[in-house]
């Protein structure tokens, strides 16, 4: 299925229905009074987040979406049916933002989460609601409310505790493939990798956390050299970014360092928040490095690029260090998940006695 995580969709709830006026009419009964009953609540439009969704393709194609209208009120103080809602089943982690304003209405954040979008308008009253001790036969009606219509962006980004950052073919997808179950496209050519890919990464029993793998950035991508940074979004509800470097790269004119410190420029320019968070080195490649080299190569990279973090050297490829990391990055966001739990203030009548 095709990756799309940006549409434009026009939504409307259906309109109130209109109230009626009608009087009874029956043999004998010459002043039956009013018995115009109210129209009908317009359709309301919800979302849901449907955790077995992971695209927006199919908003795409389908931009309008429009509830049903109100039944208008009818005599005999009958009231007017309401009008059908509808569903839009959405991924989780669907941001919904007004196109004209750019504000974020709404967020779909928990597998199964429902939330109205669009309200649908209220019915209009009948006849029957003005009657009075002084006006025994009202004719005044109201119409229905109209429902409301929203012009939405939906933003999709991905919801992952760790993020893979890096030059294209620096083993990103080679290391979510060797430390979960995700098998993304491999090959040796730049942009293999076109959209995200995720993967749980298990631990232990009930121990895992979910990676992400975005496409390559390369220096000048704010300007939108290659896939630019339409797809580092993704990163921003990571907790954990694990910057990749190449220590081998094929072509020996590259200088890695230089590589490492256009991407961490490229992160600064699209969003400052995202380069603050907690980044991590991880050498890789490093079954390419002759063994009599990989410590100085090693110590004078980790030194030029003057990079403050852990560093950590693997190799994708034979899996090589890949253990270590994923214990040390499960044991952080443990950490971080812990230091986030607010103290919970037990009342002291129910704390047990020893």
């Amino acid at each position: 299925m095709k990756f799309v995580d940006e549409a434009f969709i026009d939504i409307a709830a259906g309109d109130g229905g209109n109230g009626c006026v009608s009087f009874r009419h029956e043999k004998y009964k010459e002043f039956g009074g009013p018995n115009g009953g109210d129209g009908g609540r317009g359709g309301h439009v919800y979302a849901l987040a449907d955790p077995s969704l992971n695209t927006l393709v199919d908003y795409r194609f389908s931009r309008r979406h429009e509830a049903k209208r109100g039944q208008h009120g009818m005599g005999s103080d009958m009231f007017g049916a309401a009008g059908d809602d509808i569903v839009l089943k959405m991924p989780v982690g669907t941001l919904l933002i007004d196109a004209d304003t750019g504000d974020v209405l709404y967020e779909l954040l928990t597998p199964g989460e429902k939330i109205m979008i669009a309200k649908g308008g209220d019915g209009g009253f009948g006849n029957m609601r003005f009657k009075s001790s002084i006006n025994r036969a009202p004719r005044q009606k109201t119409p229905g409310w109209p429902g409301e219509r929203k012009h939405l962006k939906l933003e999709l980004k991905v919801l992952a505790d760790v993020g893979l950052l890096g030059m294209p073919n620096a083993g990103k997808s080679t290391l979510i493939s060797a430390i979960s179950n995700a098998r993304p496209k491999i090959a040796d050519y730049p942009f293999t990798t076109l959209h995200p890919n995720l993967g749980v990464v298990r631990v232990a029993a009930e121990q895992s956390f979910v990676v992400a793998d975005v496409p390559g950035l390369i220096e000048g991508a704010a300007e939108g050299a290659g896939l630019g940074h339409q797809f580092l979004r993704h990163l921003q509800r990571t907790r954990l970014l694990l910057h990749l470097v190449d220590l081998a790269p094929f072509d020996v004119g590259v200088d890695p360092v230089a590589q490492a410190k256009a991407i961490a420029l490229e992160l600064k320019k699209y969003d400052p928040a995202l380069y603050d968070k907690p980044r991590w080195l991880v050498l890789n490649k490093l079954d390419m490095v002759p063994e009599a080299e990989r410590e100085q190569r090693v110590k004078d990279f980790v030194k030029r690029f003057k990079h403050k973090g852990p560093v950590f050297q693997i190799s994708a490829l034979n899996r090589e260090g890949c253990e270590a990391l994923v214990r040390a990055i499960y044991d952080h966001l443990q950490q971080q998940f812990q230091q986030s739990q607010t103290e919970v203030v037990v009342d002291p009548r129910f704390v047990p006695l020893n």
